[in-house]
């Protein structure tokens, strides 16, 4: 992603991303934790939600996950901070990889609810921000997770809690 200012303060915008089924296609062959662990290697490419918020899976390990962002003037709201969205996004992506490292090749899985408590506004004066991403159940069908939106002191800005419906592969 690069912005540029433009005379008179007219900012501009890119983004690149590769084909989103690149990654679709690594996601059904490997693990969970081997796919985000490719993610992360940079082997697989990023998924173009990543590339548009400009956020970067950084560690995947059995049940936790962790995204980073340094928060720009792009993802600001009409009052001036970061929009609620963008918190939500990244923690939404936190507790749904958190359960995709611990699920098995050929196995699927999507958020079916999200709560999150937005807890202090945030500007691009707060700096690199932390979502990671917990396990707290890993059934057979569900899963439950939770994450937590921190600065580099650990200072807390938002946190969200989240059901996951779990797609096992059909028994042969």
């Amino acid at each position: 992603m690069t912005e540029t200012i433009q005379p008179g303060g007219t900012r501009e915008h890119r983004i690149e991303y590769s084909d989103p089924a690149i990654g679709a296609a690594a996601a059904e062959r490997l693990s969970g934790l081997d796919f985000l662990q490719s993610l992360v290697d940079g082997v697989t490419p990023r998924p173009p939600i990543t590339a548009a918020l400009d956020f970067t899976l950084t560690l995947a390990e059995p049940g936790r996950v962790v995204f980073e962002i340094t928060p720009g003037e792009i993802h600001y709201n009409l009052t001036g901070s970061v929009h609620g969205g963008v918190f939500a996004t990244l923690l939404d992506s936190a507790c749904a990889c958190a359960v995709v490292s611990l699920l098995p090749a050929g196995t699927g899985s999507t958020s079916m609810d999200l709560t999150v408590k937005f807890l202090r506004p945030v500007t691009t004066a707060t700096g690199r921000l932390r979502s990671e991403g917990t396990v707290t159940h890993l059934g057979g069908r569900t899963a439950l997770a939770q994450a937590q939106l921190t600065d580099e002191a650990g200072k807390l800005y938002a946190h969200a809690t989240s059901s996951v419906l779990i797609f096992r592969p059909s028994p042969v």
